[in-house]
């Protein structure tokens, strides 16, 4: 890859990403597992999961009128509308029943193991994007190792 530029569809991935190495980080004893459990459930999960994050990231593109605040580009159509489907993929994969995340027997219920398993996988695209990019100074988890 050419680019070091994040492609817009891992914004969202970065920032989870990065949330997820800082419970890491905080928490030396945390696997990755026990480190992206605690992330379900901030705040930063909740604002992703309701669509409230995407919602806002698209307020402030309408306001600069869809162009990129670094490179003054405008972003395109085709961009705008896979962010759209992607927040309503988080909607949906990252669905949260606090009261219900463990069955009895201590085994995650399948609509919470589904929020995991989607967390997961935007870590593992996160750091094979780094890999890409040749960034692997961006990759803290180690999940594709």
């Amino acid at each position: 890859m050419g680019s070091k530029d994040r492609p817009y569809v891992l914004y969202v991935a970065e920032i989870i990403y990065n949330e997820i190495t800082q419970i890491k980080k905080s928490n030396p004893e945390f696997s990755n597992i026990d480190s992206i459990d605690a992330f379900i459930g901030s705040e930063t999960y909740n604002n992703i999961s309701s669509g409230k994050f995407h919602d806002d990231w698209f307020n402030e593109l309408q306001k600069n009128n869809f162009r990129d605040k670094k490179s003054n580009k405008k972003i395109p159509e085709e961009t705008i509308n896979l962010l759209k489907t992607q927040r309503e993929l988080m909607v949906k994969q990252l669905i949260q029943f606090p009261d219900l995340y463990y069955t009895k027997s201590h085994f995650p219920l399948e609509i919470s193991q589904r929020a995991f398993n989607n967390l997961w996988r935007i870590c593992e695209s996160y750091e094979l994007w780094c890999k890409e990019s040749k960034q692997s100074n961006l990759i803290c988890l180690n999940i594709i190792d």
